[in-house]
């Protein structure tokens, strides 16, 4: 379990000298598009949910929606954004057959960054943010959107910042990494 230590203070090294975190023939997405909040989302997500517990079973150790789609009321890019906890994120062959099977694929890999490891699929737009039972991210993930749901007004402070970042970030011809910074 992490330290509260660990979970209040964010680390965003860059990657290792020579390393990226993009897999062969993945890349960021350009073009933010920020939409009005989706009553559809959290079916979404159990859709989602249902099909990944399928697909690993056990192995799945926990699933949070998380991200701005998990937040009733708050606009979003609409992509439902889900945390996977399994035992040990860098034994890919214990879980990225069995999700590649169900229709994701592997884009981005971090072993450098609490082993995190995103695999996304299409129907419906999904971001599957892999770590470890030790990760502090997920907790800060979770901590933000029950802040969100629980503080409307810093939702709506949240929402302002993200039309924004997404303005500026397409103004500017930048790609979803950098809408994130």
């Amino acid at each position: 379990m992490p330290s509260r230590a660990e979970i209040v203070l964010f680390d965003d090294s860059p990657p290792p000298p020579g390393a990226t975190p993009w897999v062969a023939g993945a890349a960021p997405a350009t073009g933010i598009d920020i939409t009005e909040p989706d009553p559809s989302w959290p079916q979404r997500y159990d859709d989602l949910a249902s099909r990944i517990r399928e697909a690993l079973g056990w192995r799945a150790l926990q699933l949070d929606h998380v991200g701005s789609t998990s937040v009733p009321g708050l606009a979003a890019k609409p992509i439902i954004d889900i945390d996977l906890t399994v035992a040990d994120p860098g034994r890919e062959q214990d879980y990225v057959p069995a999700l590649e099977a169900t229709g994701f694929r592997l884009t981005i890999r971090e072993p450098w960054w609490y082993g995190h490891r995103v695999l996304r699929a299409a129907e419906p737009a999904s971001n599957l943010h892999v770590f470890g039972f030790d990760s502090p991210e997920p907790i800060r993930h979770r901590i933000l959107r029950d802040w969100l749901r629980g503080n409307p007004q810093e939702r709506d402070r949240y929402a302002a910042a993200k039309h924004e970042a997404a303005s500026a970030a397409n103004a500017a011809g930048e790609h979803v990494m950098q809408y994130n910074a």
